[in-house]
């Protein structure tokens, strides 16, 4: 059965993108930890981020970076944290967390955002992002 983010990928469920190559796609986490968590996937379904070939392994990565930097912009913060869980959904994904302090980059705690609110900061997100090419 496909993944949560892989019917994401297919158009099945919508999301709020704010990034996507033709590997990759970025979007913000619908139940965000901070205002600004950005999931960034490969659209190629694998589950353990160290079983990717590494031609994708990379990219992924320096498009994580890529999308960090205009998120940086958007949402003023010390730096962007980054952290790979990879147990809740098998689908390799990289969060992306808009950091001030230790404690922001902490799973058991969430922010309530509207889907308009997460909208607007996804274009603004977009944006930023656009303009780092």
């Amino acid at each position: 059965m496909a993944s949560i983010f892989t019917k994401i990928v297919n158009g099945e469920i919508p999301c709020h993108r704010v990034a996507e190559t033709d590997h990759c796609l970025a979007f913000l986490d619908i139940n965000p930890v901070v205002p600004g968590h950005v999931l960034c996937i490969p659209k190629q379904e694998v589950d353990y981020i160290f079983d990717l070939p590494d031609d994708l392994f990379v990219e992924l990565h320096l498009f994580a970076r890529r999308v960090a930097r205009g998120l940086k912009q958007v949402c003023p913060c010390i730096k962007i944290g980054q952290a790979v869980v990879g147990i809740d959904v098998p689908h390799v994904h990289i969060h992306l967390m808009p950091l001030n302090k230790p404690g922001d980059l902490n799973f058991g705690h969430h922010v309530e955002m509207s889907q308009e609110e997460l909208a607007a900061l996804a274009a603004r997100i977009a944006k930023a992002v656009e303009q780092q090419n």
